[in-house]
């Protein structure tokens, strides 16, 4: 199992998905099973309802799918 930029990808893993470019939900990686990187596994959201932001350590959504766009990362790989 792999991630969009080619990491390996374990149960327990934080990770965030991503729609259009964008991330659309942030949380832990299980129930996925090795040798299948489509539709594979849940994400155990974990977001506290409310949190505090210092703005030098946040970037805007926007800014963020720039730098996915920058390094090809905003695309959907095509199913193999």
């Amino acid at each position: 199992m792999h991630f969009r930029n080619g990491r390996e990808a374990k149960n327990g893993d934080k990770i965030v998905k991503l729609q259009d470019g964008k991330v659309v939900a942030f949380g832990v990686l299980h129930s996925a099973t090795p040798g299948n990187d489509y539709c594979n596994g849940y994400i155990a959201v974990i977001q506290n309802a409310n949190d505090y932001a210092c703005m030098c350590d946040c970037l805007h959504v926007d800014d963020l799918a720039e730098v996915l766009a920058e390094k090809s990362l905003d695309k959907r790989p095509k199913g193999k």
